[in-house]
């Protein structure tokens, strides 16, 4: 007699039972799972799963679409792979390389192709080939192979930064993806096959190209191209400095930490980054006449604080005498707290900060006077004075930290030759190979977890539930601003992950199965995998990093 098991569905609630080795895309089918969008994967007791999965066991599946973030990060390396083949097709000579998200799509670009041909002629020729290949509804098929085979492929399709990657990870066997002719690797799953893609544009942008994605609260619809220039030439810079440094990915990170030569790249980066504050400085110095207020914003854990601090000291150098205004001190009385679309309390709303206040002692402080600076109980949900006031000194300028910083909103009174507006951010340049990126949400993410559970005690399990919010908050809040900024500072750090490692791992190993953050946990462990552990003892007391690990020289209580 066939062996049976109970399968739970969440998407309807309903429960089966299935014979051993029915594949997920059978019990879709026969629970007619069709919501608008088509069904890329499932997750299989908090586990991302691929359709062709065979259940073998008693399981609870969720079907997913692109609106799950699991869901979107399958179709957009599909989408990748489709670009990969169609460049293999068309120019197999030249390297493609995924570089970076700006304008809410992904930056590509071809190795050594620009100027040998007209470079819109072959964003349509890709285009095109992009289209047919997915019009012939191809599948994807991933093959468990020995690393020493999966070596060889990789030569032959000019992939030297996975050679590398893979001989570093000194895995005995490799995953990796066949699209008809072509063979590549992802470090994490595809949807079943070409058809599948609905929704792209690719289209010229810069020297190189924009993957244009679809929206993921509507798929029907591609993200509207929004300009982010110095965003842009902030992630070049970066990536470029890596070239020059010779540490594009991590597989060639990995190669020289263990050839012992580390403390150098933590050495040259840390001085690149006291390099850039000491620009930064210079600059509002070159605008002492005007400039009486430095505004800094940027997402969470992007070292705003540390960056702050380290500001202060290249300002007091170039003779200025700063001091620092808390935004937090301008919180609303609660009751006056403005309410979001659930009838909650919304903190990170411009308006639930006193801004004709925060204005008026600005305007006070630029003027000579002396203000009776403001506190605010977060107990109680009320502002006192406790006697504290401030002037500016000769040379004195003021240093604001806090997320609406770069929105106008915020500074409407001040004049605008006298601000100067930084935004800050982890810029992630480091890429794990040509092919995978490393998202900055992720770097951010993981700095937020070890500093969550070093300074507050708080389980990565509390992080992860707290971090869909927080994202929620900086896309309506942050990045609109960022390009109203007079300049981008990119506190990632080429060397952090591997030092974030020995702290996020056994802080991700503890997340449970039963708890739908199961699935973010296993895929950032599977992410901290491919690199090597790196040694926190060179990296200097003044780092931006050690805000989120001990031993800063920096208070920030």
């Amino acid at each position: 007699m066939e062996k049976l098991y109970k399968i739970f569905i969440e998407n309807n609630k309903k429960e089966k039972e299935y014979p051993f080795g029915t594949s997920l895309l059978e019990i879709a089918k026969d629970q007619k799972i069709s919501n608008h969008f088509p069904t890329l994967g499932a997750m299989v007791n908090h586990t991302l799963k691929e359709l062709d999965y065979m259940i073998y066991k008693p399981k609870t599946v969720e079907f997913i679409d692109y609106h799950h973030w699991d869901g979107k990060r399958m179709y957009v390396r599909s989408l990748s792979m489709i670009l990969f083949k169609a460049t293999q097709d068309l120019y197999p000579e030249y390297n493609l390389k995924i570089e970076h998200s700006v304008s809410k799509g992904l930056y590509c670009s071809l190795e050594s192709i620009l100027g040998k041909h007209p470079h819109q002629e072959i964003v349509n020729r890709l285009k095109k080939r992009m289209l047919e290949i997915i019009d012939q509804d191809l599948p994807f098929t991933r093959e468990e192979i020995k690393t020493e085979y999966a070596l060889e492929i990789f030569k032959k399709f000019k992939l030297k930064d996975k050679c590398t990657l893979m001989r570093t990870r000194k895995q005995f066997y490799s995953s990796v993806y066949r699209l008809d002719n072509v063979v590549n690797y992802f470090y994490g799953y595809l949807v079943p096959s070409t058809g599948y893609i609905k929704k792209f544009d690719l289209v010229k942008y810069y020297n190189g190209m924009l993957l244009v994605l679809p929206k993921r609260e509507n798929p029907d619809e591609l993200e509207k191209i929004i300009i982010q220039n110095k965003l842009f030439e902030i992630f070049q810079e970066s990536k470029e400095w890596n070239e020059i440094i010779g540490v594009p990915n991590v597989g060639k990170l990995n190669e020289i930490n263990m050839e012992g030569k580390i403390g150098d790249i933590i050495k040259v980066t840390e001085a690149l980054q006291e390099k850039k504050l000491a620009q930064i400085a210079d600059q509002i110095y070159r605008k002492k006449d005007h400039v009486k207020v430095v505004l800094i914003s940027g997402p969470s854990s992007s070292g705003k604080t540390t960056f702050s601090k380290r500001l202060g000291v290249q300002l007091s150098v170039s003779g200025f005498k700063p001091v620092v205004i808390s935004m937090d001190n301008y919180f609303v009385n609660r009751e006056l707290t403005p309410k979001d679309e659930n009838g909650n309390y919304d903190f990170e709303s411009p308006y639930a900060l006193d801004i004709k206040l925060f204005n008026d002692n600005l305007l006070d402080l630029f003027d000579g006077k002396e203000i009776k600076l403001p506190k605010f109980s977060f107990s109680n949900g009320k502002r006192y004075y406790d006697g504290t006031t401030l002037k500016l000194k000769k040379n004195g300028i003021v240093v604001v930290e806090g997320i609406h910083g770069l929105n106008p909103v915020l500074t409407q009174f001040i004049p605008k030759e006298r601000k100067y507006k930084i935004y800050v951010s982890a810029l992630t340049s480091l890429s794990i190979d040509s092919s995978n990126r490393i998202p900055t949400t992720d770097n951010r993410l993981i700095r937020r977890m070890v500093r969550d559970n070093l300074y507050r005690g708080y389980s990565a399990l509390e992080t992860l539930q707290r971090w869909p919010s927080v994202r929620k908050g900086e896309e309506k809040n942050i990045f609109p601003y960022q390009e109203e900024a007079d300049i981008m500072f990119n506190t990632a750090l080429l060397f952090e992950l591997g030092v974030l490692k020995k702290w996020a791992e056994p802080l991700l190993q503890e997340v449970p199965p039963v708890v739908p953050e199961y699935a973010e946990a296993k895929r950032l462990l599977k992410f901290l995998s491919y690199l090597m552990p790196i040694p926190e003892k060179e990296i200097p007391p003044t780092s931006i990093l050690r805000e989120f690990l001990d031993w800063s020289s920096f208070d920030y209580s």
